[in-house]
C-alpha cells in the first residue's frame, strides 16, 4: 500500500511536535516542577545543542558553510521582515505600542526556532545536507536579526545612549552564547580536516543525540510557563497578524528573494533555497520569550506569538514541505 505524500511528511513531522506537546502538558499539569525548567534550558543550551551543531559543522564541507549568498539572501529578508512587521505593529496598534514592544515582536517574527527544532526536523526530512544552510541561518539570526531589533527597542530610551548600550548588550549577549562558539569549531574542524579523539567524539555525539528530544520538550515546558505567568489579556490584532507574518510571509518573502538572486546569477541552488524556506516556515524560536521579559518588554504577547505559532505549524509546516517538496 502506498502512503499518500502529505502523510509520509506529516508521519515525520509529527513526533517532534508531539514532543512540544508533551513538555507543554508536563509542565501544565506540574508533572515537571517549573523550577526544573531552566535546568533543562541550561542543559539544551550549554551541552546537548552545541555538542549537535558542532557535528552537524565538523561533517559539513565548508563550502557549504561559507555561502555568501545565502547570507545576503537570508540577511536581506530578515531587515525587509523586521521594519514590515514594526510597521504592521505600529498601525494595527494606532501607536498605542512603542518601539521595545514592537521591535520584540518583530524578532518573533523573523527568527525561526531552526536551532531547537529545524536542524533535527529538516535533517530527518531531507537529509544530512540540510543541516549546512541551517547553521549559517541560526548565525544569522543570533548575531544581525537579534542585534537589530534589541538596538531598535532601545529607541524609546530615555537617554541618548540607549541604543549604542543595547548594541553592546546585544553583542555581549552573542560572547556568551555557546551556539556561535559551538558552529564557529565545527567550522574550522570541517575547513581542517580535524577530528576529536574517539573518546571525546563519542562524549559528543551521545550529549548531541540527546538535544533534539530534550531541546523540544523544553519548547513545550516553556510556552507552557510563559502562558501560565501572563495574566494580561493581548488583543488578537496585537499578535495574530503576526504569527501570519511568521508563518505565511516570512516564506514567501525568502523564497521570492531567493529565487531573485539566482536569476540574477548569484550562486545560489534550489536545495538550499528549499531547505532556507522550510525553516522560515517554522514557528517562532522559543528563546525571545526569555530575550523580551530580560529587555521588558511584553513578555505575554510574544509568549502568545510563540504558542499560536507552533500550534499552527503542525499543520502548516507540513503543507510548506508537501509544496516544496
Amino acid at each position: 500500500m502506498t502512503i499518500p505524500p502529505v502523510l509520509s511528511i506529516f508521519l515525520v513531522t509529527f513526533p517532534f511536535f508531539a514532543l512540544v506537546l508533551a513538555g507543554y502538558v508536563a509542565a501544565r499539569r506540574r508533572m515537571l516542577p517549573l523550577d526544573a525548567i531552566p535546568g533543562l534550558n541550561g542543559f539544551v543550551l550549554y551541552f546537548a545543542l552545541p555538542c549537535m551543531l558542532y557535528r552537524f559543522g565538523a561533517n559539513t564541507p565548508i563550502e557549504q558553510l561559507l555561502n555568501g549568498s545565502l547570507v545576503a539572501v537570508y540577511m536581506l529578508c530578515a531587515v525587509v521582515l523586521v521594519l514590515f512587521t514594526i510597521a504592521v505593529t505600529h498601525a494595527a496598534s494606532r501607536g498605542r505600542m512603542d518601539w521595545n514592544d514592537a521591535s520584540f515582536g518583530a524578532l518573533v517574527a523573523a527568527f525561526p526556532n531552526t536551532g531547537f527544532m529545524g536542524v533535527p526536523l529538516l535533517v530527518a526530512l531531507l537529509g544530512a545536507q540540510a543541516a549546512g544552510p541551517a547553521i549559517v541561518t541560526i548565525m544569522v539570526d543570533m548575531v544581525i536579526t537579534s542585534s537589530l531589533c534589541i538596538a531598535l527597542s532601545r529607541l524609546d530610551g530615555a537617554d541618548e545612549h540607549g541604543a549604542a548600550r543595547a548594541a553592546r548588550m546585544a553583542l555581549k549577549g552573542v560572547v556568551r552564547n555557546p551556539l556561535p562558539w559551538a558552529i564557529a569549531l565545527g567550522t574550522l574542524a570541517s575547513g581542517l580536516g580535524f577530528a576529536l579523539p574517539t573518546p571525546l567524539m563519542a562524549t559528543v555525539n551521545l550529549l548531541a543525540d540527546a538535544a533534539s528530544p530534550v531541546a523540544l520538550f523544553t519548547i513545550g515546558a516553556v510556552l507552557a510557563r510563559s502562558q501560565m505567568n501572563s495574566s494580561a489579556q493581548t488583543p488578537l490584532a496585537d499578535y495574530v497578524p503576526v504569527v501570519l507574518i511568521k508563518l505565511v510571509l516570512h516564506p514567501v518573502l525568502l523564497g521570492l528573494l531567493g529565487l531573485a538572486a539566482m536569476a540574477l546569477g548569484l550562486p545560489l541552488d534550489r536545495f538550499t533555497l528549499t531547505v532556507v524556506v522550510l525553516l522560515a516556515a517554522l514557528p517562532s524560536a522559543s528563546n525571545v520569550a526569555l530575550l523580551a521579559e530580560r529587555f521588558e518588554a511584553d513578555n505575554g504577547r510574544i509568549a502568545r506569538i510563540i504558542l499560536l505559532s507552533t500550534v499552527l505549524a503542525f499543520f502548516s509546516f507540513p503543507a510548506a514541505v508537501a509544496l516544496l517538496k
